[in-house]
């Protein structure tokens, strides 16, 4: 199989959409993520995949601590953003939650301290104990076969 044909599979999986941040030097960083899942329950750990090119993965690695900010259906422009689709000047604004950088008015802020690290091919898993979380009720944001989508209405 070729590179193509995997990514046009894998997009097949209808996912949220996640910005996850980090904050060093007083500077927070942030990136669009659809690779992202609960680990355990307890103790309570999620985990990101980050490639192995992405700017974020020495941001992570340097501040010890990210936060998982899943978009809610309005926030499709902050998706846009932090996966360098928008070339806009548009400063983003943070929280923070436990200290860590968090997304406002995400559906869900999770802040993370890190816990482990798995290299596995050109990613980097990063596995988070959960340190904070506030969650908000809104319809979210959904990204399925290469597209935004929103849930129908039943």
């Amino acid at each position: 199989m070729d590179d193509r044909q995997f990514r046009n599979a894998m997009g097949k999986f209808a996912t949220g959409v996640t910005v996850v941040a980090a904050e060093v030097d007083g500077s927070v960083h942030g990136m669009t993520a659809n690779a992202f899942m609960s680990v355990s329950l307890n103790p309570k750990l999620v985990v990101v995949s980050i490639a192995e090119k992405a700017q974020m993965l020495e941001k992570i690695k340097q501040s010890g601590t990210f936060s998982v900010n899943i978009l809610a259906a309005n926030q499709q422009d902050l998706s846009m953003i932090f996966a360098g689709q928008v070339k806009n000047n548009k400063e983003v604004v943070f929280d923070h939650l436990d200290g860590v950088p968090v997304v406002p008015n995400a559906l869900a802020q999770i802040s993370c301290m890190v816990s482990a690290t798995h290299e596995e091919g050109d990613h980097t898993l990063f596995i988070g104990k959960v340190t904070g979380i506030q969650v908000n009720d809104s319809e979210p944001l959904i990204y399925y076969s290469g597209k935004y989508r929103s849930l129908a209405e039943d």
